[in-house]
């Protein structure tokens, strides 16, 4: 256990940071597949760049990767050009 206020004070911190890094991953992620799983054009040229963005900000952040964002961004867009 920690033996100093700041120990526990920064204990606290990664804690909260950690949890909201988790939310913004998993719903970054369930955005991707929800825009993997559409089929209409429409629908998905405007999910697009709501996504794109989403990626851009975590890995801004250093949640994901600058290259796993850019990978995603590339793949969801030749997907969405395919339809």
């Amino acid at each position: 256990m920690a033996n100093h206020k700041s120990a526990e004070k920064r204990i606290r911190q990664t804690a909260k940071k950690n949890a909201h890094n988790r939310y913004y991953g998993k719903t970054t992620r369930n955005a991707v597949r929800k825009l993997r799983a559409t089929t209409e054009k429409s629908v998905a040229v405007e999910l697009l760049p709501k996504v794109t963005s989403m990626l851009d900000k975590l890995a801004k952040v250093n949640v994901i990767h600058k290259n796993k964002a850019s990978n995603l961004k590339s793949k969801l867009a030749v997907y969405v050009n395919t339809l």
